[in-house]
């Protein structure tokens, strides 16, 4: 199997190196950019790169301007390196479709870990499950969703969310555990950003988004539907 392919995007070469060599012992192939401008331009000509670990702060173009750039065209994976806590920057970052945070200063086997999970989730690895339940049927290899037949396009987080919701059906789930399974991370914001994900996905859903039931207080489960 070819090796994946990852961007590092981060205008200090030292920061870029480290993350680098760490990948790299665990086989990623892994290329660079310094700056915004050369991460889009980069990423356009490189069908291959399977993730982006990506900073925010940076010359030319910040990292939000970069998802933006990508996300018009592409589900590709994105990480996001910040030094900033505040909650506001990571809503932010999850409303235009960043994958997962990781704080700066961080352990690079974390990092290295967090890339293995996010590619696992998104198929990058080979994984060739298929979840169907109640019309709704979810093909991990080629990331489609499809609805009683009709293709329904989700983002990489929405995609990973609706999966989490079908593997576990009739099963009550708090927003830790949601936030843990799918974002991969211990998280010590508020709800909103599951909150905000599950009102986008069940919009996107129609009728069926009614499957997804909310239990005050703690979190949500999807109930199939028995007729199907």
């Amino acid at each position: 199997m070819d090796r994946l392919k990852v961007m590092v995007v981060d205008d200090e070469s030292r920061m870029r190196k480290l993350v680098r060599d760490f990948l790299e012992k665990q086989d990623y192939q892994v290329i660079e950019a310094a700056d915004g401008e050369e991460a889009v331009d980069k990423f356009f000509s490189d069908k291959e790169i399977a993730l982006i670990l990506l900073d925010v702060m940076m010359p030319k173009m910040d990292g939000w301007q970069v998802v933006r750039e990508i996300r018009q065209f592409s589900k590709v994976p994105i990480i996001m390196l910040t030094a900033r806590g505040d909650e506001r920057d990571e809503l932010l970052g999850f409303n235009l479709g960043v994958d997962e945070y990781i704080s700066k200063p961080f352990s690079p086997k974390i990092l290295v870990a967090r890339v293995d999970a996010v590619l696992r989730r998104s198929g990058a690895h080979g994984s060739d499950e298929v979840l169907e339940s109640s019309g709704i049927r979810i093909d991990k290899t080629a990331h489609q969703v499809t609805i009683d037949g009709v293709p329904v396009e989700l983002s990489f987080k929405e995609f990973e969310l609706l999966s989490y919701f079908v593997e576990n059906r009739g099963i009550a789930l708090s927003r830790e555990k949601i936030l843990n399974a799918v974002w991969n991370y211990d998280y010590f914001g508020d709800a909103r950003t599951i909150d905000t994900h599950v009102k986008k996905l069940r919009s996107k859903m129609g009728e069926k988004g009614n499957l997804i039931k909310t239990i005050w207080g703690m979190g949500y489960k999807f109930e199939p539907d028995q007729t199907k």
